[in-house]
């Protein structure tokens, strides 16, 4: 699953990918939600498109 995310999110690097499906799994598993692995990785990919869109934009050379 891991793989398969940081194949769609190749400006994360490997280990916050990691990370995130770790921290999509223990949220569902503490908020009571059955932990499939669709679950968990729709949790994660959402995760991981916030923190892509929260990036600020590359600086441009003057």
């Amino acid at each position: 699953m891991s793989l398969r995310l940081a194949s769609d999110f190749l400006t994360v690097p490997i280990e916050t990918v990691d990370r995130c499906v770790a921290d999509a799994l223990a949220c569902a598993e503490h908020l009571g939600i059955e932990a499939t692995p669709d679950i968990v990785e729709r949790i994660a990919r959402e995760h991981l498109l916030a923190l892509v869109n929260s990036a600020p934009p590359p600086r441009t050379p003057r």
